[in-house]
Order: C-alpha cells, then sequence, then structure tokens
C-alpha cells in the first residue's frame, strides 16, 4: 500500500492527501471479479454459439416463411459474382466484410458471423462453446445471488445503487462535471454510477439470466410462463444478444472512466476494498 501511495502522490495533481476510506465489502469484491471473468468466458462463447445461426428474430417461430427478423450476419454474392459480408438490420444490409459475415484472410475467407479472433473456440464448434457457456453461466448466476442476498442485507442497494431524489436533481451538474473530466472523489457513487450500476444490476443481469432460462428446452418444462412473458424463444434470444451488447458498451465505458478518474485508487478500491479520498472536496460525490 506504500508503494501505491508513492505512485499515486506522483501522479496526482492536488499538494495534499485526503484520507482513506473503505469503500468495497468483501462480497462486492469478490462478486465484482468473477462476474468480470465470467462475462468475458461468456461472451465469447455466446459469440460462438451466435455463429451457428448468426440471425435474430422477434416472436415464437422463425424460419423461411416468416418476415421476421430483425438482424443478420452473412456472407452473400452481389450482381458481379463477388462474395461480401453483410450485417442486415431491420432489412437494411450494410456491408462488412472483414468483421462480421465473412472474415479472415482474402485467400482463405471464412463465411460466419462473428470472426474467430471473437470466439471460444476460435474454429465453429457449437458443442464446446455451449459447454463453455454454460459452466460459466452458472458461475455468473451464483455471484448474482451472493451479491443481491449480500447487498440486501447490508443495505447497499438502497444506500449505494438506487438514486435518491437528491440525486436526481443533482443530475444535470454530476453530468456536467463528467462532460467536463471534473472528478470527486468522497468514496460514493455519484447519480450517473448510480443509475447506470441499478440498469446493469437490477435490470440487465435479471434480463440477460432470465433469457437464457427461457432458451433453455429444459427449464421450458419446469418454468413454460418464461416463454409468454419473452414472447417466446427467439425473443428471448434477441433480448439476450441486445442484454450482451449493453453490458459490452458499458464494460468499455466503466474502464475509459476508471482510467479518467484515477486508475490506481480505483483499481485498489476495488481489490481491497480501500479508497483514497479528495481532501479538497470530500463533500462531493466521487466520479
Amino acid at each position: 500500500m506504500t508503494i501505491i501511495d508513492d505512485i499515486e502522490s506522483r501522479l496526482t495533481h492536488h499538494g495534499g492527501k485526503g484520507k482513506v476510506i473503505y469503500r468495497h465489502r468483501i462480497a462486492t469484491r469478490i462478486t465484482h471479479w468473477t462476474w468480470a471473468i465470467a462475462l468475458f468466458f461468456l461472451l465469447l462463447s455466446g459469440l460462438q454459439i451466435f455463429n451457428a445461426h448468426p440471425e435474430l428474430y422477434i416472436g415464437k417461430q422463425s424460419g423461411f416463411e416468416f418476415d421476421n427478423s430483425v438482424l443478420s450476419m452473412r456472407a452473400m454474392q452481389a450482381a458481379d459474382g463477388k462474395i461480401d459480408g453483410y450485417t442486415t438490420i431491420f432489412g437494411q444490409s450494410y456491408r462488412t466484410t472483414g468483421i462480421f459475415g465473412m472474415s479472415g484472410p482474402a485467400d482463405n475467407p471464412s463465411y460466419r458471423g462473428f470472426p474467430a479472433w471473437a470466439t471460444l473456440p476460435s474454429y465453429q464448434d457449437l458443442a464446446t462453446g455451449r459447454v463453455i457457456h454454460f459452466f460459466f453461466a452458472w458461475f455468473f448466476v451464483a455471484a448474482f445471488l451472493v451479491w443481491f442476498v449480500a447487498s440486501l442485507i447490508s443495505g447497499h442497494i438502497s444506500r449505494d445503487i438506487l438514486p435518491s431524489r437528491a440525486d436526481i436533481r443533482g443530475l444535470p451538474k454530476s453530468l456536467s462535471d463528467h462532460l467536463r473530466f471534473r472528478f470527486h472523489h468522497d468514496g460514493r457513487y455519484n447519480v450517473l454510477q448510480k443509475i447506470a450500476y441499478a440498469g446493469v444490476l437490477l435490470v440487465v443481469f435479471p434480463l440477460i439470466i432470465l433469457t437464457g432460462i427461457t432458451m433453455s428446452p429444459g427449464m421450458n418444462a419446469a418454468w413454460p410462463w418464461l416463454l409468454d412473458v419473452f414472447g417466446g424463444r427467439q425473443t428471448a434470444r434477441t433480448i439476450h444478444f441486445v442484454c450482451m451488447a449493453l453490458l459490452v458498451a458499458f464494460f468499455l465505458i466503466h474502464i475509459f472512466m476508471v482510467v479518467a478518474a484515477g486508475p490506481l485508487n480505483e483499481m485498489r478500491s476495488i481489490i481491497t476494498g480501500w479508497y483514497r479520498t479528495d481532501p479538497e472536496k470530500e463533500e462531493e460525490h466521487t466520479a
């Protein structure tokens, strides 16, 4: 911790040092890293599964006789005979050769939705992809249940995740501060963090779990009502995919904000639980 403090003092712009507070409980830290590992493998194996049929639909059925496709990634032949990869969204096609629909070297292209570097395994292997996906899915669910129960008991959800009326009133200022990269550190989540974390933890996580269960024929026998809730297995698959895309976007923004707000301090808090506050503005919200 002394080494980190020394590096921090060289990189920070304020002269003094704020006090160190205990910011993250052990349940929060363990589940955070469990989710990070599980979601990495779930994403890559999920794209492997998607590649087995790189198309999404709305409704209970799919096939050539139905016109309910909302997204597809396929290689198609143009009028001049050239084959290219295309991504079609709501009937509008875009050439995406090299990324979606068709990727790999020009002399040996691969006709698949997502490229080899984005899937696990890298080669087309649906069976292995499903084994990896289901294995880490249960780790993800277990971590979510542990976090939810622990957060209810400790008051973490009501205290740190759900925005209060005062938080909502301060939304314009918080948004303005973030756009100007003015970050304040007092160990608490600001309103933008609360909205983002509440959306991910209390909306996206439950949705991605429930839609995953809805796609399982075995679970359909136990909980058939899920098919009605999500409008069929195909709609559940589309919602599942959208939730995955939202989590990827959240991850990219999250990493950017960690770097912008001070990576040493942020990483220390999620690894050890201890966080150094801003000595000048300890009364304001953290970035």
